[in-house]
């Protein structure tokens, strides 16, 4: 099945939108000292509830992947680790492929299983952190 070249593009224009803010969120985290999550208001799901929602431990899993700690970015939330090895090569690749002006012909292009292997793991890791919730009545770190 062939990937329209219209998509590759969008999300080309799109990964280096969400680079430069993770950067730019790095910058002020890392560099400027200002934590930018201690602005953001509480999960309103796990609040209300008591239970974790699908994006439960994103900003933990960013913070720890600007810090190196890929291992504890993988425990917070595995897809955002999952969305840095898929969406970096898509980016490399596709970067490749533009400066090469098509003659090197390595770029990962979009297919649709990609969004449902993403959408597998936001699943699975919701149902695994309520179910440790439920069984342990806490999720070691997430609290």
């Amino acid at each position: 099945m062939q990937t329209d070249e219209t998509v590759d593009r969008y999300f080309y224009i799109a990964g280096w939108i969400m680079i430069g803010l993770v950067l730019l969120y790095g910058f002020i985290t890392c560099v400027i000292g200002f934590d930018i999550s201690s602005l953001l208001p509480p999960c309103a799901l796990h609040y209300v509830t008591g239970y974790y929602c699908p994006g439960c431990g994103g900003t933990r899993a960013i913070n720890a992947l600007l810090h190196g700690q890929f291992l504890l970015a993988a425990y917070y939330h595995p897809f955002v680790v999952y969305v840095l090895i898929v969406g970096g090569w898509f980016m490399i690749s596709q970067t490749i492929l533009r400066l090469s002006r098509g003659k090197a012909q390595i770029g990962l292009h979009f297919r649709m299983i990609y969004m449902w292997i993403g959408l597998g793991i936001i699943v699975l890791n919701c149902i695994a952190k309520n179910v440790l919730l439920v069984v342990n009545g806490t999720v070691p770190y997430m609290d």
